[in-house]
Order: C-alpha cells, then sequence, then structure tokens
C-alpha cells in the first residue's frame, strides 16, 4: 500500500472507510466477540488499523498543508530463536512487536519552538524461548514483553537555551533515555539490550512498551560534556496483560526511580573515531521483596510466609562506545568495541554486579557497506542471598547442592541490510550456567544451551510514505 495515493480524494475516502470498520469491530457488544489467543491476528487486525488512522490523517494534512510538520512513524521487529541444544527441552517460539506513532512538531500550529510531541502506539506479540524452552529468566528475543497493545508514549519535548536544555515530560519510560544503545539493532539478546538486563533485576526501572509518568532534563555543559536526570514513576501495575496505557491513575505506584549520567559524546560528523563515555547511576524508592527471608528474618521458602517487603535500592554503572577503526571517514565503515560495568550500592538484591563487552564491525565484504558483524557478551554475577534462597528451595524439593552463581551469555550476529527499510539479522546464541530464578526449586541444573535466532526489522514508514 502506498499512502501517497491516500492524499487523493478517493484514497481519503478508502482511509475513512477503513477507520469506520475498525471502529465498527472494536465497539462491537462483548457478549458477540468471544475471546482469541493472541497470534498473527490480532497484530495484523491492529497494524491495519493503525495504517488506515496515519493514512487517514496523512491524507487531510497533506491536502490542508503540504509541509505537514508530522513525522510518521511506523516499524515491525520479529524475533525468532530456537534452542538447539541443553535448556529444558528443544524448541522454538518468535515474538514480535507492530510500532506505530508520530512526532508532532507545534511550531506551525502553535508557534512553539524547537517543541515536539512524542506518540507510540505498540503491539507486541508472540512467547520467549527461554520461558518455554531454556527454562532461564534472561531472553535471548529482546523484543519479547509488555505482551499486548497499548499507548507506549505521549510525551511532550522541547529545547531551551539556543538547544543547551532538553526537556521532556509526559508518558514514556526511562530505558529509551538512560542505559540504552543504538547498537542494540545489531543484537537480539535481552541480557545486553535494550539496556543491561541488571537495572531490571535490581531497581522498578521502568522499561519500553509499558509507560508510566516520567520527565528528563538534559543539559549540555559544552558541546561534548552533558549531565543527564530523571525521575520515573514506578510502573509494575501496568505491566499487566490486562492494561492498554490508558490508566494515567498513580495510585497504585509505591514511589520513582530516578537515574543521572555524566556524559561525553562526539558524533559521525564532528569526529573520525566518534566516541561515548558514561558513569552514572539511580536510586529507586519503591518497594520490593526481599531476595531470601520473611518479615521474621526466616528463610521464606522455610516459613512458608512472604518475602519480607523492602523499600529503597541504588546502584551505579559506567559504560563506553568507542570507534577504534574507520578507514574513511567519508563512510561509516567501522569498528565499534563496547563495554558496561554495573553494581548495587545499597539494597538488598539477586545480583551483585554485571558486566558485558562487545564489538560491532560496520561494513564487511565489498559492497556491503551496511551490512554488520555483532558479538556482545554479558556476565550476571548473583547475590549470595539469591544464591542461598535457591539453595533452600533446592532442598525442599529434594535435591542437593547450589546453582551456579553466575550465567554468561554470548551472542554472534550478522546483519544483512536488504535496503534502506528491510534488515535480516541470523544469530547464534551460547548460555553458560542457564539461571534458576524462573523456577527457584528445580533440583538439578540445567545443560548450557545453544540458541539460533533471526531478527528482521521492517521500517513501515519508510516503505508506505516515501
Amino acid at each position: 500500500m502506498n499512502l501517497h495515493y491516500l492524499t487523493n480524494a478517493s484514497g481519503a475516502k478508502a482511509a475513512r472507510w477503513l477507520l469506520l470498520l475498525c471502529k465498527k469491530a472494536a465497539s462491537k457488544p462483548a457478549k458477540y466477540r468471544k475471546p482469541k489467543p493472541v497470534g498473527l491476528v490480532t497484530p495484523c487486525v491492529v497494524g491495519l488499523c493503525g495504517i488506515a488512522l496515519i493514512s487517514s490523517v496523512h491524507a487531510a494534512s497533506a491536502q490542508s498543508n503540504p509541509n505537514s510538520s508530522v513525522q510518521w512513524l511506523a516499524s515491525y521487529t520479529g524475533e525468532s530463536a530456537t534452542n538447539i541444544s541443553g535448556g529444558m527441552e528443544r524448541g522454538s517460539a518468535y515474538a514480535g512487536q507492530l510500532f506505530i506513532g508520530a512526532d508532532i512538531n507545534l511550531q506551525p500550529a502553535l508557534d512553539w519552538d524547537n517543541t515536539v510531541v512524542h506518540v507510540a502506539f505498540t503491539n507486541r506479540h508472540g512467547k520467549s524461548l527461554a520461558q518455554t524452552h531454556i527454562g532461564n529468566s534472561t531472553s535471548v528475543q529482546e523484543i519479547y514483553g509488555g505482551q499486548n497493545s497499548r499507548l507506549t508514549r505521549f510525551s511532550i519535548e522541547t529545547t531551551l537555551l539556543d538547544g543547551q536544555l532538553e526537556l521532556e515530560a509526559g508518558r514514556t519510560v526511562a530505558n529509551i533515555s538512560f542505559l540504552g544503545s543504538q547498537l542494540c539493532q545489531y543484537f537480539q539478546t535481552n541480557a545486553a539490550c535494550g539496556n543491561p538486563t541488571f537495572v531490571f533485576r535490581t531497581s522498578n526501572f521502568s522499561w519500553w512498551p509499558v509507560s508510566s509518568w516520567g520527565g528528563r532534563a538534559k543539559y549540555w555543559l559544552s558541546s561534548k560534556v552533558y549531565l543527564h536526570a530523571g525521575v520515573y514513576e514506578e510502573n509494575s501495575a501496568f505491566q499487566d496483560a490486562g492494561d492498554h496505557g490508558f490508566n494515567w491513575s498513580t495510585k497504585d505506584s509505591t514511589g520513582v526511580v530516578a537515574p543521572v549520567t555524566l556524559g561525553y559524546q562526539t558524533s559521525w560528523e564532528t569526529d573520525r573515531y566518534p566516541k561515548k563515555y558514561e558513569v552514572g547511576g539511580w536510586y529507586d524508592s519503591t518497594d520490593y521483596d526481599d531476595p531470601l527471608i520473611d518479615d521474621e528474618d526466616q528463610p521464606a521458602v522455610i516459613s512458608g510466609k512472604a518475602y519480607a517487603p523492602q523499600n529503597g535500592r541504588s546502584g551505579i554503572f559506567t559504560r563506553f562506545e568507542q570507534v577504534v577503526s574507520r578507514p574513511d571517514s567519508q563512510t561509516r565503515r567501522s569498528l565499534t568495541v563496547f563495554g558496561n560495568a554495573l553494581t548495587g550500592l545499597s539494597g538488598e538484591s539477586t545480583e551483585d554486579y554485571y558486566l558485558n563487552a562487545g564489538l560491532v564491525k560496520r561494513g564487511t565484504f565489498a559492497g556491503r557497506d551496511d551490512d554488520t558483524i555483532g558479538f556482545v557478551i554479558t556476565y550476571q554475577h548473583y547475590s549470595d542471598e539469591a544464591l542461598e534462597n535457591q539453595r533452600l528451595a533446592r532442598a525442599a524439593n529434594g535435591g542437593v547442592g547450589t546453582p551456579a552463581s553466575s550465567q554468561t551469555m554470548m551472542e554472534l550476529s550478522y546483519g544483512v541490510q536488504v535496503n534502506d527499510h528491510i534488515r535480516i539479522q541470523p544469530n547464534v546464541h551460547y548460555i553458560i550456567n542457564p539461571d534458576q530464578f524462573s523456577e527457584p526449586g528445580r533440583t538439578q541444573d540445567l545443560a548450557d544451551a545453544w540458541v539460533v535466532g533471526m531478527r528482521f526489522d521492517v521500517d513501515l514508514a519508510g516503505l508506505l510514505l516515501q
């Protein structure tokens, strides 16, 4: 479907007709609608209605204002994974995300300079191989999580002081602004992407696509040095499959997470060897469960009582990305190395520290300037309290010994840039000591696992609007 067709009268009429069908289907009385399992039908319907909405608004805006200030965004990411050895059993799983949104420049309508409204809807669907066949708690499909259709982002962003100060607030998430990396598009593992998994295991750091109230401020101390800080509502109440992002109440929140970063960054345009270095941390004021004891300081596995409620924890990190080879400054054929180190400062947690390191080679063979080779290795080291809890749970079920104190995950990928809008990325993973957090009472360790995967990304907006 070419959306340029929808800018003429007949095309706009077709888009409105499609929207009416979507509205009619959505408003059909519940007693006539039988619940169905989420498969390919749901995302296709959501996608069709989303395309109709974009088409209709695009047609109207194109007719009234050829220089429309709305930038439409739409993409689809799919990630398949097959466990060929180790873990619980052999098998496959697929997860995907349909993303539809827009960045709306408010200058033409309201005369607000440098101010943009971000709107995003997502439909996530499918299953996690880690849950169904590997048996560990760290997914090899980073697109998994928040499996339904929801409003993911509705925020306003502006810049002040000639661009030195960036401000954003609204319904959003912490992990798209802190501890993220553009290099994550070259990987599939959730151990490293979209963010180091440690921050989600040791805090209530909010994550895409489950939005809550939040805001951030980024001040550029110079053209290369910045200070970045934010405050985000704890969002675990909105992670249920029945939540669709329109419950904006704060009554179930138990606190906030506040990240802060000091960074140094250059760009491809200003530096032959672009780089990014950051140090920072976070404070989490929210409630969480102790990893071992109940409210009487006894192991909860033994007492049978609930784990003791705790409040307040913090952590720190350092990270870098550095281009180390770039033969031609006129292209982006290059070799980038990167690394992250995170650890907790206060509170009770399941992990003591986390490390990762990797590389991305952009430009592989002759004529393949945008193909990539990527490799990443992650190391998660667990706390004594978490390991003791698992030892006790194993013993209660008749097992012996303590699970491994760490989990190491590796991924090797090759990305094929088919054209400007489609990318295909086969990958292979090796997991040493798959963790036991998803089933603490497992009586024996899982075997190391080999996984093969396939990620593909489609820029729907580029395909449809150009």
